[in-house]
């Protein structure tokens, strides 16, 4: 039995960054709501073992690329709609951070590819659902942003910059594109996946011990959040950066 409503049935949802992680949990959320999903992601191998557990071809699709690649973006648009018809939920989940220390010292090509995919991509994508409709048709897009972006970030301070650009990009599309589009975006603390491993390894417990809810976030805390976002119960709410983070920001410190 299905432990959720369906109330998300009929809808079609792209999420990017989706073969695992965060991204794959929002993937299992929507389907078990009723949508049928298509999955992006660098790695073949890992997108058509995330269609698998997703309940194979009648539920999900994927289509391999890169997030930044615009003919990419537009196959993505293309074979999701073609499989279930038009595009009504985008979910920008992709997100880069290879680099760490600070700013002064940073390479000047590791910062345009941070901002590259996880700003200008993440545009690019709006832009392209909605040269297929979905502005005319009306729809949402949830962006993942993080709790870096909403204040100084040490050492992963270019990754909170571009974050912080993405919490100023969902405001800013959601006047552009309301009102038969919303746009919010969902602002996670430390969630336990192997993006987020370096802040926690070997020290979860000193790591969590900071959260006034006691733990570190799963996945599936994302997942909920994107989910009510995307529905209907939402229909008021756009242009907002939801902050699913176990309560650490309320302390003053980011994780």
């Amino acid at each position: 039995m299905n432990a959720y409503s369906d109330r998300l049935a009929g809808r079609v949802a792209i999420v990017t960054g989706a073969s695992r992680g965060i991204g794959l949990a929002i993937a299992q959320r929507l389907v078990a709501e009723g949508a049928r999903v298509g999955l992006t992601a660098r790695r073949p191998e890992g997108l058509a073992e995330a269609v698998a557990t997703l309940g194979g071809p009648a539920h999900a699709l994927s289509v391999p690329g890169r997030a930044d690649d615009p003919e990419h973006r537009v196959a993505a648009v293309s074979q999701v709609s073609a499989a279930f018809g038009p595009v009504d939920l985008l979910v920008n989940n992709t997100g880069i951070n290879p680099v760490h220390g600070p700013l002064v010292e940073l390479d000047l090509a590791a910062a345009r590819k941070i901002l590259d995919v996880n700003v200008v991509a993440a545009l690019g994508w709006v832009q392209e659902v909605c040269a297929a409709g979905m502005s005319e048709r009306g729809g949402c897009v949830v962006n993942v942003s993080s709790i870096a972006g909403l204040g100084p970030s040490p050492g992963i301070a270019c990754y909170g910059v571009s974050k912080a650009a993405l919490n100023h990009l969902t405001a800013s599309l959601a006047v552009e594109l309301g009102p038969t589009v919303r746009v919010n975006a969902v602002a996670p603390g430390v969630v336990k996946t192997r993006f987020a491993a370096a802040l926690y390894d070997g020290r979860e417990a000193e790591v969590a011990a900071r959260y006034p809810l006691g733990r570190l976030g799963l996945p599936s805390d994302v997942a909920g959040a994107v989910a009510f976002l995307a529905s209907d119960d939402a229909s008021w709410i756009t242009g907002q950066t939801i902050v699913c983070d176990g309560g650490v920001s309320l302390t003053g410190r980011a994780g």
